[in-house]
């Protein structure tokens, strides 16, 4: 295919009107507007589009979801936002998992065997592929879309995220506003895209205080409850211990609970806790979590449509979308004792 190819973009830039509008032409949608149509039908005869469709006699209904660990609660809220909206479409979901801790790669077996069922398109969730796999779907003709990537996707891979350093500034700002200076957070892995983003939106708004961070207070975790409980053990035996934790994710928050409670520490009396995901478990846990939410049931059904468009050879407005990450305060945080503002 040549590089030259004109794209929907281009067609929807000279005709003043959206990509998902030429779309609709493209498609034979009867929702345009007559003189609309008239337009775009006009600038795609002149530069002679070739609509990138996949073929449908090779379409098999099918699409693989791919988690890096289906053990935890936010892989059930994606499931459910994949399932909706391709049980809509009529499209069936294998869905597999990266094996190996640590990992974020799917390894060559996968490959294999989504080349050997020939799946229509993969829905990538906190993965990523290494240059040589996206070259291999390229060639086989599958399109990919990652929800919640763990690295910088390539340009042209499509995905989908949130809103995470602004979800991190907001976490810290909410404790910094309730009248906390010693502030600590436990962060993901360090090299998946959103822990550091939330990351850095808890410095930012350290430094937006005029707040230090203090020597141990930035910890990493793995997103289980596991670190979350050995982190904030490890915070509480520093020194000078925090008076509230920014928990990257609501797991690893549930685990910080444990830690205090084995401490005879109660929340919020004596620390203030805020997660970040607002699963389930944080409207139920004692005292209810304070958390960012994050919108994985959303993020999910909007990947799966991003992905079906692909398959059915349209282009996208936009190969990034970020989704809101609002505060959701409940009974987890309160301004810090006076006996521990010292």
């Amino acid at each position: 295919m040549s590089r030259n190819r004109t794209t929907m973009s281009e067609i929807a830039a000279a005709a003043g009107v959206s990509v998902p509008t030429v779309s609709k032409v493209v498609n034979g949608r009867p929702d345009v507007a007559a003189g609309t149509r008239e337009k775009v039908e006009a600038l795609l005869r002149q530069r002679g589009y070739q609509p990138r469709r996949a073929r449908p006699e090779h379409r098999i209904g099918l699409i693989d979801l791919v988690f890096v660990d289906l053990g935890s609660p936010w892989a059930m809220e994606i499931l459910a936002g994949v399932e909706e909206v391709t049980h809509r479409a009529g499209t069936g979901v294998v869905v597999s998992a990266v094996h190996g801790r640590h990992r974020t790669r799917p390894d060559r077996r996968w490959l294999e065997n989504l080349a050997a069922r020939r799946s229509d398109g993969v829905l990538l969730i906190l993965s990523q592929l290494s240059p040589g796999q996206q070259a291999q779907l390229d060639d086989l003709g599958i399109p990919v879309v990652i929800v919640d990537p763990a690295g910088q996707p390539a340009p042209k891979v499509p995905s989908v995220g949130a809103t995470n350093w602004a979800g991190g500034l907001t976490a810290t700002q909410h404790l910094i506003g309730l009248g906390h200076e010693r502030i600590a957070v436990i962060g993901g892995p360090p090299d998946v895209l959103c822990s550091r983003a939330r990351m850095d939106g808890y410095r930012a708004a350290m430094s937006g205080a005029g707040l230090k961070v203090r020597p141990g207070y930035v910890r990493s975790g793995d997103f289980l409850s596991p670190t979350g409980y050995q982190q904030t053990t490890a915070l509480l035996d520093l020194p000078t211990p925090p008076t509230a934790l920014f928990v990257c994710a609501d797991q690893m928050a549930l685990g910080a609970y444990e830690a205090l409670y084995e401490r005879g520490l109660r929340v919020p009396d004596d620390m203030s806790v805020v997660g970040f995901d607002d699963l389930d478990e944080a409207r139920w846990a004692i005292p209810p979590l304070t958390t960012i939410r994050q919108p994985l049931t959303e993020m999910a059904g909007m990947g799966a449509r991003m992905l079906l468009s692909l398959i059915d050879g349209e282009e996208l407005e936009t190969p990034r979308v970020e989704l809101a990450t609002p505060l959701v305060v409940r009974a987890s945080t309160a301004p810090p004792a006076a006996v521990h503002q010292a």
